[in-house]
Order: structure tokens, then C-alpha cells, then sequence
């Protein structure tokens, strides 16, 4: 696995997540425009522009820009040749600029991070996601040579940037700067916070192949690579949990979950709302009690494919 390999696998596992938090997408946007981001003016009009070589970054960009500001957006490619690897995907965004800079508190010559964008954790995570969407890499795990970077081109805003890192609460990052020839590089060496950023930035899935080829390689059973399987997994459980409450809370809004036809399905509704937290193995076990029968944790996976497909069905384009 080359370099480039896993980290475009961390940037497009980062495009397809969920994201529940307004303010987080606002966070990542705001990074990732920073970075990558310029305006131009053309025929007395500012334009703001932003390119990439990876099609589903430009797509997630191009969709959230959209989705949050109605901005009209445009997305467009070229080649630099006729190799199809030398696309660039540009966004181009003309009347809403103006507004999307300001409401993203932006300043392309400072380089302070508004405290407006980062307030907590959640949109600690959203900022550093969107830095790393726009500038970051990492090596791939089967190598020994752990390094995570992110590059950017003005020294004072590297600063600010790796000083955000300690402000995430539990954090335990401690990233260096390094000025590498026109730019200045943030970067961290050691495995571990290596791992526990990629759950920061939501890229938990990656997280856990990072661990398992490592485990592999080295043999290594750690405490704290342990704690960080433990803790994607949860996150894992974490965000499915509220992507079903959320179709639940629609169902019952558009139909009532008293009048779910399916008991198991009905059930299944109510015992989820009750249990935020618990995994498809307890909610089985719940139900094998209530029910004085047998029902697994693929029933209980099997249910909730219905309810989603319920959720499909009754939703009326409010995602």
C-alpha cells in the first residue's frame, strides 16, 4: 500500500461520513477553504475558488457549499493531460462569497482561527477534518515510518492551527512545525496519536485497519492500541445508534410508532429509543427476554433494514 493509497482511503472515508452537526460541517468548511481556498477577481466580480484532484472531495465540498448556503455553486474539470490521474476539480463560486467567507469568519491574510468556528470538541474535530481533507497525508501503517502531516503556507497560521490541538479535550497530540521549503508543516511521529486523531476526525473505519496492520506487523498488544479499537468501535455503535434514532424520530412523527403494523418492528422502535447506547447484541438479548424466545443479533439487524426501509418510504425529502 503506497502512501497516497491510504491517504486518500482516511480523505474519502472523512466525504462519506454522516454529519448530524451543522456547526461541525461549518468548522470543516471553514478549514478547508482556508487552506484551500483563494478569490479571484474577474470583471469587477470576486469569485471564490477552490481545486482538488480527487473527484469525491470536490463532490462533498461542492455538496455541503451547497446544501448549507444555497450558493449556487459550480463544479467543473480539466485535464493538466491526457492522464485521467491529472484532473483537477474546481468549485467556483461567484454571488454567495462574500457571504460564506464572513459567516466562516475568514481570513485569508491572518492567521487566527476564529473561536466562533471552534468552540467545543465537535467543532474542534469538524476544523482539523477539513484541514486534513484540504493539505493532509499519512503514511500508510504497513511501514514502520508512522508520520501524519498537514501543510500549509503561512507560518503564523501553522501555529494557530497546532495549538488547536490541545485544546481537544483528553488530547494527548502534541504536533511539531517544521518549515519545509516554501511551506510549513505540521506533523507528528509517534503511532498512537496517530490513531487517536483519525477518531478525532471521524475516520474511524481507518482507524481500525491502521491498528490491525499494525497489530500484525508488530505484535504488539499495547493498552492503548486496545483502548483506541475500543473506543472507534464505540464511536462506530455511537453514530449508527443515532443515525436509527433519528429515522425512529421521523417514523414516529409521520406515522406513530403505535400504529407500526410489525411487532418486532414496533418493539424494536421503542427499545431503541430507550437504549441509545446499547449495541445490536444487548438490544437482541432485550427482546430474547421480553419475547421468551430466541431473537439474534441479525434478527435485530434484520429488523432494523425494515425500519430504514419504513424511514425511506415515509420521509418526504427532509434529508
Amino acid at each position: 500500500m503506497r502512501k497516497e493509497s491510504f491517504t486518500r482511503q482516511v480523505k474519502e472515508e472523512l466525504c462519506s461520513n454522516e454529519y448530524p452537526s451543522k456547526d461541525r460541517l461549518r468548522a470543516l468548511l471553514a478549514a478547508y477553504i482556508r487552506i484551500n481556498g483563494s478569490l479571484v477577481f474577474r470583471d469587477k466580480k470576486s469569485y471564490l475558488t477552490m481545486s482538488n484532484e480527487n473527484a469525491k472531495i470536490a463532490r462533498f465540498i461542492y455538496e455541503t457549499i451547497n446544501n448549507i448556503y444555497e450558493a449556487d455553486a459550480h463544479l467543473s474539470f480539466s485535464n493538466k493531460s491526457n492522464l485521467a490521474k491529472n484532473t483537477i476539480y474546481t468549485i467556483e463560486i461567484q454571488e454567495a462569497s462574500e457571504t460564506i467567507i464572513e459567516d466562516l469568519d475568514i481570513s485569508f491574510l491572518e492567521g487566527k482561527i476564529s473561536k466562533n468556528i471552534v468552540r467545543n470538541d465537535d467543532t474542534i474535530s469538524g476544523y482539523l477534518a477539513g484541514a486534513f481533507l484540504a493539505s493532509g497525508s499519512v503514511n500508510s501503517p504497513e511501514t514502520s515510518n508512522y508520520h501524519l502531516e498537514i501543510a500549509l503556507n503561512s507560518e503564523n497560521f501553522a501555529k494557530w492551527l497546532s495549538k488547536l490541538f490541545s485544546k481537544y479535550r483528553n488530547s494527548d497530540i502534541e504536533p511539531k512545525v517544521i518549515k519545509r521549503r516554501e511551506q510549513f508543516v505540521i506533523y507528528f511521529k509517534k503511532s498512537d496519536q496517530i490513531s487517536n486523531f483519525l477518531i478525532m476526525i471521524g475516520a474511524v473505519e481507518c482507524c481500525m485497519e491502521f491498528e490491525n496492520v499494525r497489530a500484525n506487523r508488530d505484535m504488539i498488544n499495547s493498552a492503548n492500541r486496545l483502548t483506541n479499537m475500543d473506543t472507534a468501535n464505540m464511536r462506530r455503535i455511537y453514530d449508527t445508534a443515532n443515525k436509527q434514532i433519528k429515522e425512529i424520530k421521523v417514523i414516529d412523527e409521520k406515522l406513530g410508532i403505535d400504529n407500526i403494523t410489525n411487532e418486532k418492528v414496533r418493539m424494536l422502535c421503542k427499545l431503541r429509543l430507550e437504549n441509545e447506547a446499547a449495541s445490536l447484541l444487548e438490544l437482541s438479548e432485550i427482546m430474547s427476554s421480553i419475547m421468551n424466545k430466541t431473537i439474534t443479533k441479525s434478527n435485530v439487524n434484520h429488523l432494523f433494514r425494515k425500519i430504514h426501509e419504513l424511514y425511506e418510504r415515509l420521509d418526504d425529502g427532509r434529508k
